[in-house]
Parts: structure tokens; sequence; C-alpha cells
């Protein structure tokens, strides 16, 4: 009772603040973008990045800022809830077309808080967290039994019972969101766009085969290409109007890009010298320009902090037939990764190091940077921290405040003690101080192996780098360093036990 009643006083407190002096938050959220993609990054990038570069010459760069997992649903409820996913329902993977709701409708979210401090919020582009899909003959999908573990074709006959003219429930609307406008994952059905919670148009046909994605309903004249257009097209509509009625406001603009289908619009392609991906990765960079525009010519600058990052490593497939096998855009001189070992998936620095730069005019020193180890699950308590909001004991459990990095002061205010790294597969590594411990079930991959050590009873390849002295994570040290390794795990088995707070 003594937390809720100083959260009420301190809610209070926060409200009583003019909205012009709580700042906007505009989050921009790349989709498989890899670290060394942005010029900034990389000087060799074979793609021009133009707004990255200057967002950075203008705040601050994370040089070692890192997604909770090495793929994208597991990422993007780490942000919203400043919790690691795989704490709750996902062990491994994401989200699939017809899955019910990821996060659970009592956590509180990132939205969620700031609804609570007057914000206006809005999620526009990639959710891919699930929603209560309803069912023509009542209920929802969730009522059909199994869905997370159902295939292709058990999807494509639970889609047949989906009535698309009805309410699409317990997405953003539900989640911390005032509005939501996207399309929910641009490689899944039902290819249509979503307004709040209903398809802007019913999708009446089968996707042919010809077009990208998995089989599934398709909207009349729906275009893979228009996507990003459309998404970015509402995300400076939005903060148009937030321009106009002076309200504090959260702006999670999720891009689709670079991530497949590899879709330029007509205007980027040919334009990078990376290929189709080069493109994409120029069409997202095109984006982020027109948002820095919109707060510019609506006057917010000054008062809005925008973060702009990716949700994992790049797969570094060229664009071939909107795809390409993995790790084929090399072959164009361009390594997405740089100069980091590993890709999306894996538990390697490639997988989950990602651009993280931030400006807020004022208050991130312009072309600053920092090497502090970071994590997307911070978000929500930097922003209480910005906020003076206090965080329910029961919210944002793997959620640490880097305030201080932004505004300059020492690294040991930022009290995060380690990182934990999630893989594709379920997969755990852990980062404390230099030194990053690989834990993979099974021998091989040349790995050196330890017979008598087990994660979940089974055998475990450990792998134990110094990042400080090899960033390109080539020397494993596991067998030099016994005792690092030993106080590693033990770190990593006391992070997975842990309860749902810190």
């Amino acid at each position: 009772m003594h937390n809720r009643i100083m959260a009420a006083i301190l809610i209070a407190s926060a409200l009583s603040v003019t909205g012009q002096q709580r700042p906007n938050l505009v989050y921009i959220l790349a989709d498989d973008m890899g670290y060394g993609d942005p010029r900034c990054q990389n000087p060799a990038s074979l793609v021009e990045t133009p707004h990255i570069d200057r967002l950075a010459r203008e705040g601050m760069r994370f040089t070692d800022a890192h997604a909770p997992a090495s793929l994208c649903t597991p990422t993007r409820y780490g942000i919203l809830t400043g919790r690691y996913a795989w704490r709750g329902a996902l062990q491994k993977g994401v989200s699939r077309q017809y899955d019910p709701p990821l996060i659970e409708a009592e956590r509180l979210t990132v939205g969620g808080m700031l609804q609570r401090q007057g914000y206006e919020t809005a999620c526009i582009g990639k959710w891919h967290l699930g929603w209560d899909w309803p069912l023509r003959q009542g209920g929802q999908v969730r009522d059909l039994g199994d869905i997370v573990n159902a295939d292709a074709k058990e999807r494509l006959r639970i889609e047949s019972l989906v009535d698309f003219t009805k309410p699409v429930s317990n997405g953003p609307l539900t989640r911390g969101f005032d509005r939501y406008f996207g399309d929910d994952v641009p490689n899944y059905p039902p290819y249509a766009f979503i307004r709040n919670e209903r398809l802007t148009a019913e999708p009446s046909l089968m996707k042919p085969d010809t077009m990208y994605g998995h089989p599934g309903r398709m909207a009349a004249e729906w275009s893979l290409e228009a996507v990003m257009p459309a998404i970015t097209n509402e995300a400076v509509h939005f903060i148009r109007e937030m321009g106009k009625n002076g309200k504090p406001f959260f702006l999670f603009f999720a891009l689709t890009a670079p991530h497949v289908p590899i879709a330029p619009s007509t205007a980027f392609r040919g334009r990078s010298r990376a290929g189709a991906y080069g493109d994409f990765v120029m069409e997202s960079d095109w984006a982020l320009g027109q948002v820095m525009e919109a707060l510019h010519t609506a006057g917010l600058d000054s008062n809005t902090i925008v973060v702009f990052t990716s949700d994992n490593g790049s797969p570094a497939q060229d664009g071939t037939g909107m795809a390409g096998a993995m790790n084929s855009l090399l072959r164009t001189g361009h390594n997405p990764n740089a100069p980091h070992r590993g890709m999306k998936t894996d538990l390697w620095e490639g997988g989950h190091r990602v651009p993280f730069v931030v400006r807020w005019p004022g208050k991130v020193a312009p072309g600053s940077i920092s090497d502090a180890t970071i994590c997307h699950t911070d978000l929500m308590a930097t922003l209480a921290d910005i906020l003076r909001y206090r965080l329910p004991e029961d919210a944002a459990g793997d959620s640490y405040s880097f305030l201080p990095l932004m505004e300059g002061k020492r690294t040991g205010l930022y009290a995060r003690p380690y990182t934990v790294h999630h893989s594709s597969e379920g997969i755990f590594a852990i980062r404390k101080g230099d030194w990053k411990l690989i834990l993979t079930g099974g021998s091989g991959g040349g790995l050196v192996t330890y017979p008598p050590d087990s994660l979940d009873g089974k055998p475990v390849d450990i792998q134990l780098y110094n990042l400080r002295r090899d960033p390109g994570e080539r020397r494993n040290l596991a067998l030099d360093r016994p005792g690092k390794v030993k106080a590693l795990r033990r770190w990593l088995a006391s992070a997975r036990a842990l309860p749902h707070t810190k």
C-alpha cells in the first residue's frame, strides 16, 4: 500500500508539470539493421545513411548497445516491458501468424507508464507481439487450443475460421498505446494494414505464390513496396498532430526494413552499393529523416528525445527474391554487422550488438560517445528516471536507467550488473564487464566441450571471450580461465533464477 501511495504522489507531481517541460519520445526501431550498416558506425559501409549520421553528430552514439535477444519478437517484448522475454511464455523463436498476445494483460508497459503521465502514445509499424483474432463462430483463435505450436497447414486451416470484419483485440491498444497503424508482420498473413483494432481492408484474396511471404489471406492490391512509405507517412502525420495540440507524446515507430521481404520502394532501388538490402537500409534512413523533419517543422525538436536503433543484427541477405541466402550480402563487399562476428539469431556480437543513437537537445552532448554496455530493456527505467516516476515493484525487472550516461555522468552511476543474451534457439550467454560467456547445448562447431558440465541435463559447449582485447570473438579462453567461466556461470544461473522483479 505504501508503494501505491508513493506512486500516486509521484504521478500527481509529474502531471503538475507542464507538457512543454516533459520531453516527448520518438523511438525508431529498425528491423534487422546491423551494427555496421550506418556510416557513422562503419566508415567502410557501402550504404549512405545521412540522417542516422546526423543524429549521431547531434546526439550520443552508444557503441556497446544490445538487443535482449538476437531476433525480433523477444526484443520487442523487452523494449516495451523492461523484462527479458524468456522469463515468460516465449522460450525461443518468434510469434507467428494468429498467435495470441505475448505481453501479459496485467504487465505494465512503457506505453502504459507514459499514459499514466498524461502522454499520448502511438505505435506505428510492425507489432509482432500477437493479437486475439476473432472467429466467425464466436470466440477467439486462442479458444481453438495450442495455436503456438501449430504447423503451417494448421495455421491456414485456422485462418479460414477467422472473421476479418470484426475487431482484432488485445494488441497495442490494450498494451499501452492510444492508437496503432501498421502491417503487423510484413512476411506473415493477413497482408493488410490494421488501424487500431480493425483491418483497413478485408483480406479477400489468397497471396499469390509469386509474392514473398507465408501463405495466407491478402487485401486486394496489396503491395510490399508500399509498406514503408505508408507507415512513415503515418508517423509524420502523428507528429504534426501532436505539434498542434501540445500534449506530450510517445511514438514507437517500428520499421519493417531492412527485414525480409527486402522490398525498397521505387525511389530507392539501385541507390546503394550494397544491392537491394542496401537500398532498403537507405529507405530506413529516409524514414528517420522524415521524422526529424516533421519534428523540426512542428517546433518539437528542442523537447523531444529521438532514439534510433535496431531489434537485432542483420542476417546479411542480399535481397535476391526479396530475401537471399544468409551472408549472401557479403559478396557485395558490405558487411552489415562489421566489425563483429556473427549475425541475427546467434549469440556472437553480430547477432545482438546494434546501432543505438540518442538525441536530446540541451541534455545529451552533441557528438558524444558512450562505450557502456546497455540493453534495450533499459528504456522503461530510463524514462521513469527522467519523469521521476517510481516504477511498481513488479515492473521492468530487467531495466536499468542509463540517464546518467546520457547526461555525461560517471559510468558507475549506471547500475546494470550484467546483461543476458538469448539466441533464436533459446540458448543463453552472459556479459559482465569485458567478459562474455556463451553456453550452447551439445557439441560441434569446433567449440570446446566440457562433458562433466551440463545445462538442463545436457552437455554444454563453452566459449569465453574478453571483448576488450578480442572484439571479434576469435580466441576462446574457456580452457585458460576456468575460474572466470565458473564465476560467470554462477551469475547466469542467478539471473535465470531471479523472480520477475529485481
